[in-house]
């Protein structure tokens, strides 16, 4: 809205052109969303308090039980503040005619509902026995499923005629593997649901999902700044082609939704940071996630975000390896429970030891990722 009103001001000749930057707009959307998250964060988990909306873990671990037991009761669905943030940074600052926009919104708040609907399922009574215990696993896969099936039938047609969006791209090949159109489709759905609960089972300890979704938001500012901007505002050369990069016109306007990410999870991990005054939930885990796939999607660079997003990747494998090797061995674990980060809970790291080093190990693969862009 604010980009709409300067545009107007300009063409008055009132105003200034900083407005034209997409990476001062980014700037600008990442300090709004972290200031409305701050600003809403505590007004929020007062109004949880009051609610009753408080966290109930349980695992199928009594040790685990009992290293958990003090997160009971404190206040979840707190993605309300990192929504609310998103959506306003986003809003205000972007472009609001780009249609990567349209459906970056649209993700995260359809992710958001469903996310919200299976928190308030598992917190609805006081007396567990009587609660569902938020959606069934097909309830929610298929809302997962349903969301992005309808963001990229609707993203194929701004695509389908951008040579390099109906590519493959790999790290350290320079040139792209071309993909059927409903290959495409089926890949992104798959990648979206993926990543959405990727990021659901990271959210298990004090600022642990929000840190590493703040880190991997940033990197792909980067990347969608590259996939779309020139190196210069009299330059045809961008920056896509300097690296051998798809380049994908117009998808630099996501600088500004993930930048509002990046902004919003800063506020929030101000009340999240061990020990947390209010976890997210799945209102928050599941749009955060679907978010860091649609922008690997968009500009092509899904097989790299396996690389940024290594911590979700080792979450999301730690499930699926342990769930596989229960039942091949009829019974036997392969790690002391699952998602990782509790088999070295229950191993006697401390919750911050585990939260902080991985931090490190996020930053150090996006580190790593930024690095490979120019090996080609």
């Amino acid at each position: 809205m604010i980009y709409h009103l300067l545009e107007y001001l300009q063409i008055k000749r009132i105003g200034f052109y900083a407005y034209e930057d997409v990476l001062f707009r980014a700037v600008m959307a990442a300090l709004t969303s972290l200031a409305i998250a701050f600003w809403l964060g505590p007004r929020v988990i007062r109004w949880l308090m009051r609610m009753r909306i408080g966290d109930r873990p349980e695992f199928h671990h009594a040790a685990l039980n009992e290293l958990m037991k003090d997160r009971t009761n404190t206040p979840t669905m707190g993605g309300i503040i990192i929504l609310t943030g998103i959506l306003a940074g986003t809003l205000l600052w972007a472009k609001l005619s780009n249609p990567f926009i349209h459906k970056a919104v649209f993700l995260v708040v359809w992710f958001g509902f469903w996310g919200g609907v299976d928190d308030w399922l598992k917190l609805m009574t006081e007396d567990k026995q009587q609660s569902r215990h938020g959606l069934f696993p097909l309830e929610k896969l298929a809302t997962q499923f349903g969301g992005a099936l309808l963001v990229i039938v609707f993203l194929y047609p701004n695509l389908k005629h951008i040579e390099d969006a109906q590519m493959l791209w790999l790290p350290f090949y320079k040139y792209g593997i071309p993909l059927a159109g409903w290959v495409f489709v089926v890949l992104s759905i798959l990648y979206i649901t993926g990543t959405s609960n990727a990021v659901n089972f990271t959210d298990g300890m004090d600022g642990l999902a929000s840190g590493c979704v703040g880190i991997v938001s940033t990197v792909l500012v980067i990347l969608c700044f590259i996939a779309s901007e020139s190196m210069g505002h009299t330059s045809s050369m961008t920056w896509a082609g300097y690296l051998l990069l798809p380049h994908i016109p117009t998808s630099g306007e996501l600088c500004i939704f993930f930048a509002a990410i990046t902004g919003a999870i800063l506020g929030f991990l101000w009340y999240n940071c061990h020990p947390a005054q209010v976890f997210m939930g799945d209102i928050g885990s599941l749009p955060l996630g679907a978010a860091m796939g649609y922008g690997a999607v968009v500009t092509r660079n899904e097989i790299l975000l396996l690389l940024i997003g290594g911590v979700f990747m080792m979450e999301l494998l730690s499930v699926v390896l342990q769930v596989l090797y229960f039942k091949y061995t009829k019974g036997k674990r392969l790690f002391r429970c699952a998602p990782i980060h509790h088999h070295f809970h229950l191993g006697g790291w401390s919750e911050p030891q585990i939260v902080v080093r991985f931090w490190l190990l996020s930053i150090a693969f996006a580190v790593l990722a930024l690095a490979t862009l120019k090996l080609r």
